[in-house]
Formats: structure tokens, C-alpha cells, sequence
């Protein structure tokens, strides 16, 4: 399908309106990065994309297989950031990269690669649903966290990351550092779970290994 462009040359689907009937005013605020408390979901909309070529943030709409969004200038959010997308209505949960931002849209409008938003459990055909969504500020933290949730995505196609959890940090030798997190995965067929663990030299911050393996 090809996309239709606006006047600012960004991509969307003419089934989506180009701007959000309603906004919801909901504040966005942090919450302390102790891996128990998060932050409140967001109330807003999803659309979306096909994606380009080129997107503002210089990352490609592919990246962590296009689990990707682009979000409004005037939002919080940053270039590489992840997002945890809610959908309502299908309970279904996605993490997405911040790979493109779009000017002259509301904060809480959320454009989605499609791929991304059939992952919720959307059709396309609807063009734009309701969502909830909120930053990763604990994996956004954790640099390794994040690194092993790309693997993760790569080694695992066909399944969406939904939630994750830091285990541990361990310090196995003077110059070695082991961090060990936890992934869940949800395909059409069945939910899972991945442990994975990084062991990096925090002196010149260089992986020494790394094991990513299904768990109970």
C-alpha cells in the first residue's frame, strides 16, 4: 500500500484524520526509577504509517522489526526513546522505538508503523484507535537492558516484546560487570518468556559476552 503524504510530507493513511478530534489533557510526570513504580499511562490516539525513506530521528522505520513510531514535536518524548503502547480494547501491549517526529500534531497522538499497530490487535482499515501509552524510563536507564531487548526482537520474529523486568547486577570479577533481565514475549499463539544476560567491562564499557534463552 502506498502512502499518501500531507503538506508537511509526512506519510499517513487516508482512512486516519489528520488531527485529533479530541486531546486529552493528562499530565505527564516521572516517578522514581526503582524498577517497582512506573509511570501512568497516557490517554491518546494511534494511528498509522507505512513509514519512508528518511525520518527526522536518522533511524530507519525497520529497526527492532518495526516495532517503530514517530511522535509529535510537541511531545516529551526523544528520538530512540521506547514507548509501551496499550491498546484498550485487545489488552494487547507493544514496546516501540521513537524512530520520527511529525510537527503540528498533538502530544498525544502516537503514529505507529503498521506492522506495529497490527500488533495491537488493530486493523488497519480502522485508521486510527484510542490507546494509553507511557516512556520506559527504567529500560531508557538501563543502556544493556535496552541493548538485549533488540536482541531479543531480532532473535524472536514473529513475537512482540509486551513487559519487561530487571533481575540482577552482579559483579562476577573486578572488571566485569553481569546484568540479567527478563523479556515477555506474545506471538498469535502462545506468551513466553526470555532471560537475558550481558557481561561488559565497565572500564571501557565493551561487551565481554552475552546469552539470551527461553524461560518457564
Amino acid at each position: 500500500m502506498y502512502p499518501y503524504y500531507r503538506n508537511d510530507g509526512y506519510p499517513y493513511h487516508p482512512a486516519q484524520p489528520m488531527y485529533d478530534p479530541y486531546v486529552y489533557p493528562q499530565a505527564y510526570s516521572a516517578m522514581p526509577h526503582d524498577g517497582l513504580e512506573r509511570q501512568n499511562f497516557i490517554q491518546g490516539q494511534a494511528t498509522w504509517t507505512e513509514g519512508g525513506n528518511v525520518t527526522q530521528c536518522g533511524i530507519p522505520w525497520s529497526y527492532s522489526q518495526y516495532m517503530t513510531a514517530a511522535v509529535s514535536t510537541n511531545s516529551p518524548y526523544q528520538c530512540g526513546q521506547t514507548i509501551k503502547v496499550r491498546n484498550p480494547q485487545t489488552s494487547r501491549v507493544i514496546i516501540v522505538t521513537v524512530v520520527d517526529t511529525v510537527p503540528g500534531t498533538p502530544a498525544t497522538r502516537i503514529n505507529l508503523h503498521r506492522r506495529a499497530f497490527e500488533a495491537l490487535g488493530a486493523n488497519p482499515s480502522v485508521g486510527v484507535i484510542n490507546v494509553t501509552f507511557q516512556p520506559s524510563p527504567e529500560l531508557e536507564q538501563e543502556k544493556w537492558g535496552k541493548y538485549l531487548l533488540e536482541v531479543t526482537q531480532v532473535a524472536y520474529p514473529n513475537y512482540n516484546v509486551t513487559d519487561y523486568n530487571f533481575i540482577e547486577r552482579t559483579q562476577p570479577a573486578a572488571n566485569q560487570v553481569k546484568e540479567t533481565y527478563e523479556y515477555s514475549l506474545q506471538s498469535p499463539q502462545e506468551q513466553i518468556k526470555v532471560r537475558g544476560t550481558v557481561t561488559y567491562n565497565p572500564r571501557t564499557d565493551r561487551i565481554v559476552s552475552f546469552d539470551i534463552k527461553e524461560v518457564s
